[in-house]
Order: structure tokens, then sequence, then C-alpha cells
């Protein structure tokens, strides 16, 4: 795969613990991310109020607009989340319910990621399931494989400094980073 464009890929956080397995696992992928890609964090989703049509009357959010606008001009987005009842965090829908009224809408066409991380054995898979159903009507194009699917999380991320420190996550995790931008560019030709 060539490198010679640069890339920029933006995670967006689907969790608002502060010592969250998967916001250790966001912070992880600046360090993990090939040559010719960097990697940033959107800012939170926990400054977004309840989806509410009459709230969007009276003006999206600032921290809508910001964040559309960051989705917009990055080559791609990796979605890090935790699995919350067989689905995934309300807040992370009710961010993705406001991200798809901004117009022009910052998902379309947009290579997407998707990472979870759980304490359980399969790693957020159903919540990933969700995910994509609303990432297909947004029209993005969501990465089919490497699935990122990390289970058994505590034992994977020091429980003082919440670093990745598992050496087959970072390896994979790093893979699927090169995937993705694999699809970027091929969307950009």
């Amino acid at each position: 795969m060539t490198t010679s464009t640069q890339l920029h890929f933006v995670t967006l956080l689907g969790s608002l613990r502060r010592a969250s397995f998967n916001a250790a696992i966001a912070q992880s992928l600046p360090q993990l991310a090939p040559e010719g890609v960097s990697v940033s964090a959107l800012g939170s989703i926990a400054d977004f109020p309840h989806y509410s049509q009459d709230t969007q009357n009276e003006g999206f959010p600032p921290a809508v607009l910001e964040m559309a606008e960051q989705i917009k001009a990055a080559d791609g987005v990796i979605i890090v989340t935790p699995e919350y009842n067989y689905s995934v965090p309300g807040v992370l829908k009710n961010a993705i319910d406001w991200l798809s009224r901004v117009t022009p809408q910052p998902f379309v066409k947009k290579p997407v990621a998707i990472q979870t991380a759980s304490p359980g054995q399969i790693g957020g898979a159903r919540a990933q399931y969700h995910l994509r159903q609303s990432l297909v009507f947004l029209d993005a194009f969501v990465l089919n494989k490497p699935e990122a699917m990390i289970g058994v999380v505590a034992s994977k991320v020091d429980p003082q400094t919440l670093a990745l420190t598992d050496t087959s996550t970072r390896d994979f995790l790093t893979r699927q980073i090169s995937a993705l931008a694999e699809l970027a560019r091929t969307l950009k030709k």
C-alpha cells in the first residue's frame, strides 16, 4: 500500500466515564497509527444536549457544529465505544442523531472504523451490529474487516495509567487503522 498521501483520522468516543477502557483504547490510537496516518480526538459528546427538533429549530449547538466540521475535514473516523445493554450507549446514539441532521451530513461517504472494548468475552459485538445499522443509514463507508472487538479488556489496559499494554491488541489495532487508510485512499481515487 502506498503512503504517499498523508491521512488524518478522528476518534469519536462513545463513553463518558473518566476511567473508561474505551477512552484508553482511543488514547492509544495516535501512537498506533501507521506511517502516513495521524489520529486525533474529537470533542466530548457530553457537550451535546438531548436531541430534540425543538432545540434544533433554535439553532444547532456549537459543539455539534464543531464536531461535524472536524468529521467533514477528516479522511476517516474511528468510533470507539462500549456496549450498553446489547447496543450502543445512549450518548453515542444521541451524538449520531445530532450529527445526522447537520447539512451537509458529515458521515456521507466517510470511511469509518468501529472499535469496541468490553470486560466480557465478545468485546462489544452487539454494539457494533447496531452502530453499523445507523451508519448504513448515514451512507458512511464502514470498514468491514478487520473488526476490532476487544474482549476481556481489563487484562489489556494498565489500571493505573490506562495505557493499552497488550502487544497483540496494539498490533491488531495498527492493522485495522492500516485497513482504514487503504479504504480512505481507495475512495479518494
